[in-house]
């Protein structure tokens, strides 16, 4: 019989069964915690009487019909609470970090299809929380704390270009609310974790031979990204800017062709005709966090997005900071479009060996993704998979057939 408490739907962790992760609660109460200190520290957040207010995600049925889509917290709901239910409110008490959480007064025949429901105080052990009602009691709840101010989420998120869910309930109107101050706070890669589980993503890219074993231009072209990759690895570090990142990346790839054959002459030059973008039409890579492509991108206060070739793609040109996480993403690839653009380009045609590049058109590219934390030294690579040719060609060989899946299905007819 399998043990029933590995895997109790009211344990305050976030767990899938038995052999899976255990992420304990109180990763949220820490979130909730660094937030509200971060608030005290506003000047224009009064001292006492400021409650964050954030709205959950709900549920989102399928067209027309009674069935829905598989539920997806809100990322800003969830990066406070790690709560799993749709309807949800949530409060922090800025001056003291206290937690409330709200979730519906659900009927009492629901328990016909949906078993037990669960109670308050069950929610309150579960999600390790100070306090939990049911969403129709918010605003009696925020009246007698002395609420002075409401604190709700209003932004633009600059990668998606759509705007945070502000939170709504029933008499919001007899409170000040304030929906300037939260965003930009809450949104400073606070994210602090990467993972896909328990509601944080990964992001890595892997490009290897379907056949197991590099070409010669393959391989040309895959270490010219991966010597990229390193370079960045090695330089990336708090206080450097992500600009200057992606730079670097693209005069290491851009190198890399040059030994290649495939382009000539100065590679700064390269550059500033905007050659980078040609072969690597996407920024370096990214923040990550709840979200893939996380937020905290362009925020106020922070360098605005470039016009220039390469790094206007960027998705941020901060300074990187301790904490952060980021994929590091450089790439090459060989896109007809991109490379008649640039052959019909004088300023970039100059640099390309024009018969040289031609066995590449139709040849796809390479990209390769990796996962880092920025720590107080450098950084920290998450993702643990084989990257250079070698490990690569070794990794694929192992219990190999020598022929492809296609290839016996055609030749052993």
């Amino acid at each position: 019989m399998a043990d029933t408490q590995a895997t109790c739907p009211m344990e305050s962790h976030f767990v899938r069964g038995e052999h899976t992760l255990k992420v304990p609660m109180s990763l949220f109460r820490e979130n909730r915690e660094r937030l509200a200190a971060v608030l005290r520290g506003n000047i224009a957040v009064p001292e006492k009487g400021a409650f964050v207010v954030l709205q959950g995600g709900v549920e989102v049925p399928f067209n027309d019909t009674d069935i829905f889509w598989p539920f997806r917290q809100e990322s800003y709901f969830q990066w406070c609470f790690g709560v799993e239910e749709p309807d949800c409110y949530g409060c922090i008490d800025v001056t003291t970090s206290e937690s409330i959480l709200f979730f519906p007064r659900l009927p009492a025949e629901y328990a016909v299809w949906q078993g037990t429901l669960y109670t308050t105080d069950d929610f309150r052990k579960r999600y390790a929380v100070d306090k939990v009602y049911y969403t129709d009691e918010i605003a009696d709840v925020l009246s007698e704390r002395g609420a002075s101010v409401l604190l709700t989420l209003n932004g633009l998120n600059t990668d998606s270009g759509l705007a945070a869910r502000e939170a709504v309930f029933d008499k919001i109107g007899q409170f000040n609310v304030n929906n300037t101050l939260l965003y930009p706070e809450i949104s400073e890669c606070l994210f602090d974790m990467g993972a896909n589980y328990c509601g944080y993503a990964a992001d890595i890219t892997c490009s290897y031979p379907a056949n197991g074993k590099f070409t010669e231009d393959q391989k040309m072209v895959y270490n010219a990204v991966l010597d990229a990759r390193n370079a960045v690895m090695n330089a990336a570090k708090p206080g450097v800017s992500w600009s200057k990142m992606h730079l670097l990346a693209n005069r290491v790839m851009l190198g890399g062709l040059v030994k290649g054959g495939i382009l000539v002459g100065d590679v700064d030059q390269m550059i500033l005709a905007g050659l980078g973008e040609v072969f690597q039409p996407h920024g370096l890579g990214h923040l990550l966090g709840l979200d893939v492509h996380d937020v905290g991108g362009y925020l106020p206060g922070h360098p605005t997005r470039s016009s220039e070739p390469g790094l206007r793609k960027l998705r941020t040109a901060r300074t990187l900071k301790a904490g952060m996480v980021l994929t590091i993403e450089p790439g090459c690839y060989f896109i007809d479009c991109k490379l008649d653009e640039a052959l019909a380009n004088g300023d970039q045609a100059k640099y390309i060996v024009r018969e040289e590049l031609e066995r590449f058109r139709g040849w796809g590219g390479v990209r390769i993704e990796d996962d880092v934390l920025v720590t107080e030294t450098g950084v920290e690579n998450m993702t643990d998979v084989p990257r250079t040719t070698e490990e690569i060609e070794a990794w694929m060989t192992v219990g190999r057939n020598s022929k492809l899946p296609q290839e016996c299905k055609f030749s052993d007819a």
